[in-house]
């Protein structure tokens, strides 16, 4: 069997449990189904959610062998039946599947054409596969979920990290007031995307320095919503995108008069296709934090568990992808 036409080289987890458990492993080449698009990976973008999953069992939804990833960037090289968004050879981004398996760490990947968009040519493969989930996610808790508009206010939570810097910016874009908390020597690079306010949580205590927000997006969990909660004005929303025990805080929420509860991102091509527009227009940019190659993926979740990143993480399938 020819391992360049039907198999490809894929990342999985042999058992639930640590990054050393990730291993390089030779996969079936896995084949458009109607609808589906098939794409040459040039890189695959990691998140929070991966090491997350792969530690604690990915929902009950992945495939066997359990395949990791999500945000994908690289090249059409088949289209299944019905397929009229993508062409062969097109550069294409998304997030398939999510939250079911899709196995974004190989050197391909399927899913439905509408969980993708076009690569804008003003960014390469290695920026594109960091923008799917994040901002995605983003958009989707801002928007969808919070239902804000142009001038409120929001406090996001790990401003500088690879969720935060995405959010800031979009949120940015929109014309919200923008709140962040992230270490102070961070605080130069958020400025940089437009953050109003700033607060370094080493050193202060955000339910004192931040008032009347109209929602807050927490990435961090634990006691962080239940403190959030202090900070919203009358109505307000928390959108809590760390743990789904976080819904616990819906009746403390509801007692004081907000609205709170956990939200899972969807894929979604028309909010993807909005905000590939605004890397078109330069208004949104993700930092890259590190490039690995594949072989690598354990080394990028052990980055990633540090909690001490600024912006992206992504591993590069194709060598001398930029």
């Amino acid at each position: 069997m020819s391992r360049t036409m039907q198999t490809m080289r894929a990342t999985t987890v042999g058992s639930w449990g640590g990054p050393e458990l990730l291993q390089e492993v030779e996969l079936p080449r896995p084949v458009p189904e109607p609808g589906e698009i098939l794409v040459r990976v040039h890189a695959a973008g990691v998140n929070a959610t991966d090491w997350k999953q792969r530690a604690s069992g990915g929902l009950g939804l992945w495939n066997n062998p359990p395949a990791v990833g999500w945000d994908v960037s690289g090249t059409v090289e088949a289209v299944g039946m019905g397929v009229t968004l993508f062409r062969e050879g097109d550069q294409v981004a998304g997030m398939p599947h999510f939250p079911r398996q899709a196995g974004a760490y190989a050197e391909y990947v399927t899913g439905p054409a509408r969980h993708f968009a076009h690569k804008p040519p003003e960014i390469g493969h290695i920026e594109a596969a960091a923008l799917p989930l994040v901002s995605l996610t983003a958009w989707q808790a801002l928007f969808d979920t919070a239902h804000l508009k142009p001038g409120q206010r929001v406090l996001i939570h790990a401003a500088a990290g690879g969720f935060g810097h995405i959010a800031v910016q979009i949120a940015k874009a929109h014309g919200l007031h923008v709140t962040g908390t992230a270490r102070h020597e961070k605080h130069p690079f958020l400025r940089k995307l437009g953050a109003d306010d700033l607060v370094d949580y080493t050193a202060t205590d955000f339910t004192t320095a931040v008032r009347d927000v109209d929602a807050v997006l927490d990435t961090i969990g634990g006691d962080y919503g239940l403190r959030s909660l202090t900070v919203l004005r009358p109505g307000g929303r928390l959108v809590s995108l760390a743990s789904p025990a976080d819904d616990d805080l819906r009746p403390h929420a509801e007692a004081r008069g907000f609205h709170a509860g956990f939200m899972l991102v969807e894929p979604d091509h028309a909010t993807l296709v909005a905000i590939m527009d605004l890397v078109t227009a330069g208004r949104l940019r993700p930092e890259i934090e590190t490039v690995l190659p594949l072989s690598q993926a354990a080394e990028a979740h052990r980055l990633g568990e540090t909690g001490r990143t600024t912006g992206k993480i992504v591993l590069r399938v194709v060598e001398g992808t930029g």
